[in-house]
């Protein structure tokens, strides 16, 4: 426990103290956000404010997660290894988008196709990453099995093992990049993406350390409930880091926002979250906890689909929280009630994986 709550405060007072310092640096270079034309117009007054400050919560929650690891006397895990890949490697596309988007002063940065090749490459070594090096247990960072609150018993291996393979690359990739693009839609107004990361992460630093508690291998175990998850303090450390690094964040992306996380920050947070509930096996939980994410793309999805069929449109513009910027709501009143949303999908979540083991005994 004590590893968690240091990795928790390195993570907050890295990303308080070290995003004012990205700030100045990016207005004295004059990198600021380029604006859509085709987004709500009042937004054309956040035209150049800093963004690619997920930067910072990247740092600070690595850094975090090796200080929270040396704390509890353990090196870090290969399963967080591999979790700190995916963060950093899919931020790593982003940032180039970013980069881009203010080179060239405009909306768009890296091209469709630079962007799915990166991701798909980066998904795919993390996907070699969890089938390989098990532990003295036996047991590998991912399996080949579908889950819930744990796995569910479907498993790709009944195809055979080649089938499996492609099935468990083509299965990861799609978790990640349907949880990148998700929190990606969802960073639309100020704080709200960072805001709603901290309950799912909050809800995945308990989920992952109660798997310790109720671990097959620890000391008391209950065999009918227990969890086989691989590394599981190493995976609560790392939630627990980036609650700490958004919630730092968060003073400064608070509206109106000081800094943007950017593309950097929304698709390694959406990572992150594709890890996590890769590497806990809870893949379909993962859709309740962080539900406002779902939401949000639906909107998105819901508009185009629709559009394209009848030409008329459902929501006034979408992503869900520009509807409700053009019916005349503030914009910090739909962030705060979005952030409530976003609370009540992340207890349910972890109510429900709760329940699932308690169901059990």
């Amino acid at each position: 426990m004590i590893g968690l709550i240091i990795a928790f405060a390195v993570a907050l007072v890295l990303s308080i103290s070290l995003t004012p310092v990205l700030i100045h640096y990016l207005i004295r270079h004059q990198y600021g956000q380029f604006i859509r034309q085709d987004g709500p117009t009042a937004h054309m007054t956040k035209r150049g404010t800093p963004t690619m400050g997920g930067l910072v919560i990247i740092l600070a929650t690595v850094i975090a997660w090796l200080a929270g690891n040396l704390i509890n006397g353990h090196s870090p895990s290969w399963s967080g290894w591999l979790l700190v890949f995916l963060f950093v490697g899919i931020g790593f596309i982003g940032l180039l988008d970013d980069a881009l988007k203010i080179m060239h002063q405009r909306s768009l940065g890296l091209h469709a196709w630079a962007k799915i090749v990166g991701q798909v490459a980066i998904a795919s070594l993390f996907t070699w990453g969890i089938v390989v090096r098990p532990n003295v247990h036996g047991r590998t960072p991912g399996i080949f099995d579908i889950s819930m609150t744990r796995p569910l018993g479907l498993t790709f291996t009944q195809w055979g093992i080649l089938a499996a393979v492609v099935l468990i690359v083509i299965w990861v990739n799609f978790i990640v990049a349907a949880w990148s693009n998700a929190v990606n839609l969802t960073d639309g107004l100020d704080g709200l993406a960072a805001g709603a990361g901290i309950f799912v992460f909050v809800s995945y630093t308990f989920i992952s350390y109660f798997q310790l508690l109720q671990s097959c291998w620890g000391d008391t175990v209950n065999i009918s409930a227990c969890y086989t998850t691989r590394d599981p303090l190493s995976i609560a450390i790392f939630c627990s880091s980036l609650v700490g690094a958004l919630a730092g964040f968060l003073w400064w992306n608070a509206s109106p926002a000081q800094i943007f996380m950017g593309d950097t920050g929304s698709q390694a947070i959406g990572a992150a979250l594709a890890g996590v509930s890769i590497l806990t096996d809870t893949e379909f939980l993962a859709v309740l906890i962080g539900g406002l994410y779902v939401l949000t793309t639906l909107s998105d999805v819901i508009q185009i689909s629709v559009f394209k069929m009848t030409h008329k449109r459902v929501f006034r513009m979408a992503p869900l929280h520009h509807h409700f910027e053009l019916k005349g709501w503030k914009e910090i009143t739909i962030v705060i009630r979005f952030w409530l949303i976003a609370a009540l999908f992340a207890v349910m979540g972890a109510g429900l994986f709760y329940a699932e083991w308690v169901s059990r005994l």
